[in-house]
């Protein structure tokens, strides 16, 4: 029972005297979040420059990989055509003067950029009979036609080349008129 009393002595003591250890304790501990927050904002720092420097690196090699696609994409095409300027160079190189193998020679090699066109998805327009549509076709000429209605086309001057659904060239055309 005395240390009872004794216990609460100190504490009446204590409630009316500033402790100075409390002090020394909560200046500690706001010293001691400073520097836990200091070392969480250094932390968050390292994380931020880190992820900003990787996603520079993967703009850069978007950016890189993106330049080599549009620069190398033409490879397998230009490889194709390949074969077709060896058979040219070989027909013109033929010393036999013989017409029809140079024919044969000619033929074989437009079969070469004909397969070459079609494996890179390249196709012909050839609108002949159709009517004229200006997003395909370009009208260079008209002329009277009494059988066919106006602005069908009657002759193909040129053909027009699509890849994969989109105009590359278009056909350069004469279309029909009204007879006067």
């Amino acid at each position: 029972m005395q240390e009872k009393q004794q216990n609460t002595a100190a504490d009446a003591v204590s409630e009316t005297e500033p402790s100075t250890s409390t002090e020394v304790i909560s200046e500690a501990t706001a010293e001691e979040r400073v520097t836990l927050l200091e070392a969480e904002l250094a932390d968050a720092k390292d994380q931020f420059l880190r992820a900003k420097a990787e996603m520079e690196n993967t703009r850069r090699r978007h950016l890189e990989d993106l330049a080599n696609a549009q620069k190398y994409a033409i490879n397998k095409f230009a490889l194709e055509l390949l074969s077709v300027k060896d058979s040219l160079e070989m027909a013109l190189a033929d010393q036999s003067g013989k017409f029809d193998t140079l024919k044969v020679g000619v033929d074989l090699t437009l079969k070469q950029l004909v397969s070459a066109f079609d494996k890179a998805q390249i196709q012909e327009v050839n609108p002949l009979g159709e009517m004229l549509d200006p997003h395909k076709h370009q009208a260079i000429q008209s002329e009277e036609a009494k059988d066919v209605e106006p602005n069908t086309v009657v002759r193909v001057m040129q053909k027009g080349y699509v890849v994969s659904d989109r105009l590359l060239r278009p056909a350069m055309v004469v279309v029909a008129k009204a007879a006067s």
